[in-house]
Order: structure tokens, then C-alpha cells, then sequence
């Protein structure tokens, strides 16, 4: 009798198995080579989604993988767990944000578990627990201590009827209204907190060439970094002595063709440059900036628009009075918030000048019109015709420029920068796209921020052992937005902690990346020292752990975190290093970006669009083993692309012919003999295949793994009823084909391991090895042309060389028809790849 695949009968029960071994606890002692495998934890929305199962399936077939390869491997799993949905939901289903997030968790881990995972759930960590952010509050206090958190102004969205700010999902449409009441949406600046993390800025930097990381990756940190050297220098404000701004440029060469300067509309100076003649027209330009998003004023592809301020500036270089513009493309928290224009060699400026009728001198021509003599003439229309004219770099020479003139690229940026230096107007100096991390966050479901506000002492930072600061338990969620704790008279009204006198909390929560910046060290010991007394000398995590398991040798997750989350991850860990707590620079060693699966309609999925995939449905019908192949067999795993489930039963069909091949009899058993032809016949499909499957997961090339065993699966169904079967080699086939499937497909490989009643479990044994020998064909098929076209093709041993390609060439019926009466003059023979003759 038959023995059919029922995925819902074994792989509820493997994992029940697995979990009662502690299959895929940590092992903290072991003479193996550690590897930590991580990949990014989700946010508890409620359920997985396909693009989960995505990100996860394939981790997971990794992190076995690298099991089976013989290393001391740590795959822990957790829940990134505050944030403004869980707010939003208490909103609106009237219950605390705790109840909603860890009633999803549940829900969330009963998911993982049934997709088979060898997550390590004794050291699951979950951000919203206090045990866990009493360690971010923790670090927040010990960036304090060391300068790296400071609070200053910075802009936020602000609702001024709701008079609330907003976070950036709170704030719709293009006019930007409030998604509560619809009233347009402001730009208001608050006190917040910051990290410095631009003190770090050459060391990120740096420290992109000690990770093997991708390369588009490291791209995009550099250029969000975005490290520009240059000069900055003062320009004073014509009639008022005491007023200055100062401007950064990495062309001090073409100073000289400045004609006008452009200040942020929210530039501390502009209020008291307004000219009575314009400060209406002033005032109303800052008003409309205040409404639009620092994102819209950098990525707005229209007309640059501005006012002229009625003042004027001294340009250093000719002493020159210079128009004062406002224009909402300068961002005060960029740079100085304030630029210089030199319209003739920048794009940008050029067409601000071009509607605002401002001057464009030119400063800079290519040598060969300086060297003709004729730069007089290359007037401004002549300038614009040539590409090279908005930033001439190599090849250019100053014009117009007084006792510069003549002087070449990259000489003159070195002069003129020398100049300014000797004249006290300026300095060289590196400046960064990048800015200092704003952490504050208005919203209750965060981490609190261990500040007090005493009247007396200022500013007061929760000692150590007064942490962590809690979250309270009866916050009352308002429909208007506004934070609960900022009503919450039990949480934001305390003693000062140095004078004892009255005083507040600081009621802004932090930005939820601080909570999975550290994540990766929270694995080690969660929780560590729950209940117990903090100090600053503390370090949250058992170190004797730390010192086994850090760094992570493997991260994969998404490239969309590349700026964000990938980077404040590597700031934390220096900043760590600097404070004692580790002793290396970076977080995780190596990186691999997975794509994304989409929907069938080719967006990615969300709930919003309605396009999200239940998993569980498809686990129900065919099995998570069949889910999880068919999500890694979709293509190749960095590029992702959409759901299609007409391709999973495929895939399930595969499944049932390896669970036939490996657990059925033959249909018609021969008993014979098993030739020496295919004995290694079997034997060589079985190594190419282990060769090829293992290079495969390896370079998580998983689809054409996938395929690779479906291949051999064929190749064993055929087998099978030959005198081949029960042989050694069908033996070693069909080890290394569960061996092989196990990380990808670790349910029916466990139950066929046993059906062969082999030891438990099959996750614990090694991977097979392949035989670069065996593998290799002992018999190829070599095209033979006439005069370059293919007439025919042969069989020949792999070695065979010149002449015995030759040989067996001309032996061909088919050549010797074609060459019939015809003169042979040349045969050129190469072995493994061709045989041509050159006939007449």
C-alpha cells in the first residue's frame, strides 16, 4: 500500500518535536566557529503577510544551512514593537496601546512557528517590555554623559487647530492638511532631542570598507552622508555692523561670480534684514514655506521661487554689495541655512536668476578659450550653450577674477580658499549632507525620555538607578492626537532628582530606531537585570555571551532601511564602543539585501491597498514546506517580484514526487544487478547536484537550488526503476537529496530522515559533500563544424584530445557525407569545447 504526503499531519508535529528537543537553543559552549544569523525582526501589525514569509523563509533555509556546514549557529528572533500604529489602534478601538501590540504578537509567533523557523524563542526580546527599554533609556542617559544627546530647536508638522504636532503619516494630500480635522498642516519649530551623530560622520564613512556589504548599499550611505569638502566664510549684511551669516561652497573658485546670496525663509536673520518695502511680501513667503515639508522644498522638480529681502550682502572677494534673497529650496537645517549664487555655474542658480532678473557673470572658462585670447567674448548666452559652463571643473581656468585670472582647476580652488584664509573672511572646512538625528517624538507609545525640567536645576537627567522611566497603564487616548502623557499629572508631574523641588518630565518619546539599534545585543541576555538597581557602570548584557556571539557575522533584511535603520544601527555601536560597552566598530559583518515580494496587482503589499497575501491560507491548502519553496523558487531572492500562486502547485508537486521516490517501492522491482554505467551514472548526477545546490545556498541563490532538486528528484523518479535502486549510490542519492532539501524544506526532509530511519534529526547532521571527481562527465557531446557550421554532433570520452577528436570527427556518417568528394585542408580540433574542418 501507498504511503501519501500529508504536510498538515507532519509538520505540526516536527515542530512540536523540535521544540521539546530545544532543537534550536543557543549553545553557548561549543568548539564549533560561532555564527550569528540574523535577520531584520518585524513590527507587530497583526499578521504576516507574504513579505514576511519573504524575508523570513529564505533567512531561516540560510541560518540551517550554515547548521548543517558545521558551524555553532544563533538565529534568534523579536518584535520591534512601539509605534504610531499601536497608538493609532488605541485610538480607535479604545484599549492601551500594550494590549493591541502584544495580542498581535501572539498571533505573530504562532504565524513563525508554523513556517518552521529555527528561531531561538528563549531569547526572543520585544522593545515595548520595560525590561527591554530600561537599556534604552540606558543608552539615552550614557549618550548624555558623553555630549552626544543635546536638545535644540527643529522643525516638526504641526496641526495648529488640533494643536498637536503630526507625524509624517498623520499629515495627507498634496496641500498637506491634518488627516484629523483637515486644516493645512504648518511647519513649527520645537525643542527636541538629537544624537550627534554627525561626530561620527568620518567613521561611517570609513568604516563602509571593513563590511562586506553590498555595494549599492554602501553606495547610498556615502551619499546620504554626503561628506563635500570646501570653504566656508563670513558675508557681513551691508549697513548693519553686527549682522553677519556665513556660507559654505566647494567652488571658492568662483566666488568672484556671485551676485546674489539666498538665506532659509526660517533664518534667524532674515526678520531683522526685512526692509519696511518688503516685508510683507516677506512675511507672506515665510507663512506658505511653513506649510510645506523640508522633503517637498529639497525633491520640488518646479520653479524655484523667492523674495528679495531688500538687503544686501559684502562679497569677501571684490567687497561687492549683493542682493539678500529668502527661498524655500534653502533648508536651515542643511548646511548654514544660507548659500551663495554664482547663477553662471550653477543650473540651479541660473534659472532663479534667469526669472528674477539677477546678473550672471561668468568666472570660469574652458582653457582653451582663455588660452585663444577671447574669454571677453564668451558673454553669458555663449555660456549657457555649453554644458561644462554650469560647474566646470577639469579644464577650467578663472576669468574675471582679478589676481586669480588664468588660474587652473584645481589650483585655484587651493588659492582662492588660501586667500579667504589669510583675510580672516573664511576657512576650509568638511561639511555632510547628513545631520544630527532628531529622537524626539511626540506621541505617548515610545520609549519615555529620561529627562526632567526642574525651574530650579534646568535640565536633569534620571540617574541611573531611578531607570527605567514607565510608561503609564491608564493613559487616555484622545481622538485629537495629542500625547496622553502630556495630561497625565501621575507621569509628568515629579521631584526634582538633585534639589527635590517640583518639576516635570520631559513627555516626548524617542524615535522607535533607537529600539532596534541595539536589538541585536538585546538577544544576548533579554531583559538583563530586570527589577534589579541600574548603574552607569552597568552594560546590559551578560559580557562572557557578548564576547562569544558579537558581532553579527550575518544580517539580511531590506534596502530600504539602508539610510535609516542600517546606519543608526553602526553610529549605536561606535557610540557604544566609545562608552565601553563593546570593544569592535561594527555591528554586523556582512549584509545581504532580499527583495520585495509584491502584489499581484505588482504594488508592494499593505493593508491600505488591499493587496495583502494571508500566508496561512496557502500553509492550510499545501504545507508551509510548499509555501516556503515556492516563495524562494518566485526568483532570484535580492530582487523579488509579484505573488502569483498558479506557481505553488508545481511546487507541491514536486514534494509528492520526492515523497514517492523516497518512501514507495518501485512499480516493477528488477532485482537485477546494477551495471558499473549506472552505478556512476547515479553517482555523478548525485555530486553535480550537491556541488551545484551547495555553491547555490551559499550565494542564497535560491531558485536555481530549487530547481537544481527538482532536477534531481527527476533524475531519481527514473532511477528508481532500475536495478540502480537499493544500491549504495541510490542510497548516498537519496541521503543527500532530504540532506540538501532540509534547510529549504525542513518538515518532509525531518519525516523522510526518519522514514529511512535515520538518527534524529536530520538538521543536526552534516551537509554532504560533493565530489568535484565523481561529478565530472565521462562522456561530452562536441559540436563538429564544416567551414564554421555545425553538421554534426558526437560523443567523445572528456579527455579526449586533439587527435582523437579528429579521429572521431572524420569517423562521423554524417561528416563523411558532407565532405564527400571534397578536399580536406584543414581540421582544427579543440578539446572539450569543438572540432572545425576547412574543406574545399
Amino acid at each position: 500500500m501507498k504511503d501519501h504526503y500529508d504536510p498538515s499531519i507532519i509538520e505540526a508535529k516536527w515542530q512540536k518535536k523540535w521544540e521539546e528537543a530545544k532543537l534550536y537553543r543557543r549553545h553557548d559552549s561549543s568548539d564549533k566557529e560561532k555564527w550569528y544569523f540574523l535577520t531584520m525582526l518585524p513590527y507587530p501589525s497583526g499578521d504576516l503577510h507574504a513579505g514576511h514569509w519573504y524575508a523570513m523563509s529564505p533567512s531561516d533555509a540560510g541560518a540551517r544551512f550554515k547548521r548543517m556546514r558545521g558551524y555553532n549557529v544563533w538565529f534568534p528572533i523579536g518584535f520591534d514593537a512601539f509605534g504610531l500604529p499601536a497608538e493609532n489602534a488605541a485610538i480607535k478601538h479604545g484599549l492601551h496601546p500594550y494590549t493591541w501590540t502584544m495580542a498581535n504578537i501572539e498571533r505573530m509567533r504562532g504565524q513563525l512557528r508554523k513556517l518552521g523557523t529555527m528561531f531561538d524563542w528563549e531569547h526572543e526580546a520585544i522593545s515595548c517590555l520595560p525590561g527591554y527599554y530600561q537599556w534604552t533609556q540606558w543608552f539615552f542617559r550614557k549618550f548624555y554623559d558623553m555630549g552626544l544627546a543635546y536638545r535644540d530647536k527643529a522643525p516638526v508638522d504641526f496641526c495648529p487647530t488640533c494643536n498637536t504636532t503630526l507625524a509624517r503619516e498623520q499629515v495627507w494630500g498634496e496641500d498637506r492638511h491634518c488627516e484629523r480635522c483637515g486644516t493645512p498642516v504648518i511647519i513649527k519649530n520645537l525643542a527636541q532631542w538629537k544624537f550627534r551623530i554627525l561626530n561620527y560622520a568620518e567613521e561611517l564613512l570609513d568604516g563602509l570598507d571593513q563590511v562586506q556589504w553590498p555595494e549599492r548599499v554602501k553606495t547610498m550611505q556615502r551619499n546620504w552622508i554626503g561628506r563635500s569638502e570646501g570653504v566656508e566664510f563670513t558675508m557681513p549684511v551691508q549697513g548693519h555692523p553686527d549682522l553677519s551669516f556665513r556660507v559654505f561652497t566647494t567652488r571658492p573658485d568662483t566666488t568672484f561670480g556671485m551676485s546674489f546670496a539666498v538665506l532659509a525663509p526660517e533664518h534667524p536673520l532674515v526678520e531683522q534684514i526685512i526692509t519696511p518695502a518688503q516685508h510683507e511680501a516677506v512675511h507672506d513667503y515665510v507663512d506658505a514655506a511653513k506649510r510645506k515639508s523640508e522633503l517637498a522644498r529639497q525633491t520640488d522638480a518646479g520653479e524655484k521661487t523667492g523674495v528679495f529681502t531688500g538687503a544686501y550682502a559684502i562679497n569677501p572677494v571684490n567687497q561687492q554689495p549683493v542682493p539678500i534673497w529668502i527661498a524655500d529650496y534653502v533648508l536651515m537645517g542643511y548646511g548654514t541655512g544660507a548659500i551663495m549664487a554664482v547663477p553662471a555655474h550653477d543650473e540651479r542658480d541660473f534659472a532663479f536668476a534667469r526669472k528674477y532678473g539677477l546678473a550672471t557673470p561668468i568666472v570660469i572658462v574652458p582653457s582653451e578659450v582663455y588660452a585663444a585670447g577671447d574669454a571677453t567674448a564668451w558673454d553669458e548666452e555663449a555660456a549657457r550653450t555649453l554644458a561644462e559652463a554650469y560647474s566646470l571643473k577639469e579644464g577650467g581656468v578663472m576669468v574675471n577674477s582679478a589676481a586669480f585670472d588664468g588660474t587652473p582647476w584645481p589650483r585655484s580652488f587651493d588659492a582662492t580658499a588660501a586667500w579667504l584664509a589669510e583675510q580672516a573672511a573664511g576657512e576650509r572646512k568638511i561639511n555632510y549632507r547628513l545631520h544630527n538625528w532628531l529622537i524626539s517624538r511626540q506621541r505617548m507609545w515610545g520609549v519615555p525620555i529620561p529627562i526632567i525640567y526642574c525651574p530650579t536645576c534646568g535640565t536633569v537627567p534620571v540617574p541611573y538607578e531611578d531607570l527605567p522611566v514607565l510608561l503609564p497603564e491608564d493613559a487616555e487616548f484622545k481622538p485629537t492626537g495629542e500625547s496622553p502623557l502630556k495630561y497625565h499629572e501621575g507621569f509628568r508631574f515629579v521631584k526634582c532628582p538633585q534639589c527635590g523641588g517640583d518639576a516635570e518630565r520631559e513627555i516626548d518619546t524617542m524615535d522607535t530606531f533607537l529600539c532596534s539599534s541595539w536589538y541585536q545585543y538585546a538577544y544576548l541576555s533579554p531583559y538583563w537585570k530586570e527589577g534589579e538597581t541600574l548603574s552607569a557602570d552597568d552594560i546590559p548584557w551578560d559580557a562572557q555571551v557578548a564576547e562569544m556571539w558579537m558581532p553579527v557575522d550575518l544580517y539580511t533584511g531590506g534596502i530600504e532601511h539602508a539610510t535609516m535603520h542600517l546606519l543608526y544601527t553602526r553610529f549605536f555601536t561606535k557610540a557604544m564602543r566609545d562608552a565601553g560597552v563593546v570593544d569592535f566598530d561594527e555591528p554586523m559583518l556582512r549584509l545581504f539585501n532580499q527583495g520585495m515580494i509584491l502584489g499581484e496587482d505588482g504594488e508592494k503589499m499593505s493593508k491600505s491597498r488591499g493587496n495583502v497575501v494571508n500566508p496561512d491560507d496557502y500553509v492550510s491548502q499545501y504545507g508551509a514546506d510548499a509555501v516556503r519553496a515556492f516563495l524562494m523558487f518566485i526568483g532570484p531572492w535580492e530582487q523579488g517580484g509579484p505573488w502569483n500562486p498558479r506557481g505553488i502547485g508545481g511546487v507541491q508537486r514536486f514534494l509528492h514526487r520526492v515523497w514517492t521516490v523516497a518512501v514507495n517501492p518501485p512499480t516493477t522491482p528488477t532485482g537485477a544487478t546494477p551495471s558499473d554505467r549506472q552505478i556512476a551514472d547515479l553517482r555523478r548526477a548525485t555530486h553535480q547536484t550537491i556541488l551545484k545546490v551547495t555553491a547555490d545556498y551559499e550565494e542564497f541563490k535560491y531558485n536555481t537550488m530549487i530547481a537544481a532538486l527538482m532536477g534531481f528528484s527527476n533524475t531519481l523518479t527514473t532511477a528508481k526503476e532500475t536495478s540502480v535502486y537499493g544500491s549504495d549510490a541510490w542510497n548516498e542519492a537519496i541521503s543527500s537529496l532530504l540532506l540538501m532539501m532540509a534547510p529549504a524544506m525542513p518538515h518532509i526532509s525531518e519525516e523522510l530522515w526518519q522514514r529511512l530511519h535515520k538518527p534524529f534529526s536530520i538538521h543536526t547532521q552534516p551537509w554532504p559533500q560533493g565530489d568535484p571527481e565523481l561529478a565530472k562527465e565521462d562522456v561530452i557531446e562536441i559540436p563538429v563544424q564544416i567551414n564554421g557550421k555545425v553538421r554534426d554532433r558526437i560523443q567523445v570520452a572528456a579527455g579526449a584530445d586533439k587527435a582523437s577528436l579528429e579521429t572521431a570527427a572524420l569517423a562521423s556518417e554524417k561528416i563523411q557525407a558532407w565532405i564527400e568528394g571534397k578536399t580536406v585542408r584543414k581540421v582544427i580540433a579543440v578539446p572539450g569545447r569543438m572540432v572545425n574542418l576547412v574543406v574545399q
